[in-house]
């Protein structure tokens, strides 16, 4: 009897043992296809992803099928949904949910990052129905002809920084384009007319984001950054720069220069002052960035703005040589911001004629009346 107990009792274990075993070997083998498991129900893995990763992924997806793969709202219909420039995956994700497009915004945001979508999201604005599933939503977000783009002007840029974004920027318009036509643009579209140096933009192409569709032409593209700079150039700043002396070409211009000297903002217009004293004294302005507009493109810098500028930098033959002439260069050297141009309609009043850089790289300049002053507040 207690032979058989015995005999009874090792067979349980054996079999206990062999339902663990097989448990494990079913477990392991589940283990071991949970990636393909997610590759068959959602596609590729990212290779970007290491393998703990492609793990945690892969099982989070599969929990979560039904949040991925089920539309929100089966009878919806499509609505404007806008992705800003520099959104993430994960700000995308919580708005999609928060304007009852997606169910989950983490589930979403995990197939994103699973795939490798995250990084490829693109702004614009899209037309996104809750009748579509998260997937589906997730790839439409990729589309490389959204309706519309953003397209953005920096502050201070010249035009040839401007075209040399245009590849870049979903824009249809090749930098040549651009430039050509921004240097012969129609004589009625120049907002200061034709000057001594013709009817170039340069200056005239406001600073700031705008919007566009794709396919718009080199003329539409020009005539909104006109627009907005006449938008902005009104008739109070246009009364305020002739109360100064200046007709609105030689503002722009003088603009452009105060902006390029002046990296803080708030010491604009006592830059503009220094000018301002050094042409009423028939003074040059030796403004460093008309000579590096002179110079053009440095290929070894890799940029139109030569930084530092040599002796022989400043001996170059140019009309925009401000070292070498008196006065104003024929046209503007960038496209300035309107913090410039107020400075120059509204300038501080001042009895400096110098001005170099601090020592202690704030940007911020230190002031003088006379050539010696300016000679001690050379950096030690």
């Amino acid at each position: 009897m207690e032979k058989s107990n015995k005999q009874r009792l090792s067979s349980g274990c054996f079999l206990f043992l062999l339902i663990g075993l097989i448990v494990l070997i079913a477990l392991g083998w589940f283990l071991v296809q949970i990636p393909s498991l997610a590759e068959v129900q959602f596609g590729y893995a990212s290779s970007r992803l290491d393998l703990l990763d492609r793990y945690w992924y892969s099982i989070r997806l599969i929990l979560n099928h039904d949040k991925l793969t089920t539309p929100l709202d089966a009878q919806g219909s499509p609505r404007l949904f806008i992705i800003q420039s520099g959104e993430t995956a994960e700000q995308v994700a919580v708005r999609l949910q928060r304007e009852g497009l997606i169910r989950d915004s983490e589930s979403f945001r995990d197939y994103m990052v699973y795939s490798g979508l995250d990084t490829a999201i693109q702004a614009g604005e899209y037309e996104i129905s809750p009748a579509w599933n998260a997937i589906e939503i997730g790839h439409h977000l990729l589309d490389a002809t959204p309706d519309q783009i953003t397209f953005v002007i920096l502050a201070g840029w010249r035009v040839e920084e401007i075209a040399a974004s245009l590849p870049t920027s979903g824009l249809q318009i090749t930098p040549d384009e651009f430039l050509q036509f921004v240097r012969n643009p129609p004589a009625e579209w120049h907002p200061a007319g034709r000057t001594s140096a013709g009817f170039s933009l340069e200056g005239y192409l406001f600073p700031g984001e705008y919007r566009f569709r794709r396919d718009a032409s080199v003329r539409e593209v020009v005539a909104a950054f006109l627009e907005r700079f006449n938008q902005q150039v009104d008739s109070n700043l246009r009364e305020a720069f002739s109360r100064q002396g200046l007709t609105l070409h030689e503002a722009v211009t003088l603009a452009s220069i105060v902006h390029r000297e002046g990296i803080v903002e708030e010491e604009r217009p006592m830059i503009a002052s220094v000018f301002y004293n050094r042409l009423r004294a028939g003074m040059k302005l030796d403004a460093d960035p008309t000579v590096q507009y002179a110079l053009g493109y440095n290929s070894l810098q890799q940029t139109w703005w030569t930084n530092p500028l040599s002796h022989n930098d400043l001996m170059i033959n140019s009309p925009y040589n401000t070292y070498q002439n008196t006065g104003l260069p024929p046209t503007p050297i960038c496209n300035p911001s309107l913090s410039a141009l107020q400075a120059v309609a509204y300038p501080a009043d001042s009895p400096y004629f110098y001005f170099r850089a601090r020592c202690d790289g704030s940007g911020r300049h230190s002031f003088a009346k006379t050539f010696e002053e300016h000679l001690q507040n050379a950096c030690p």
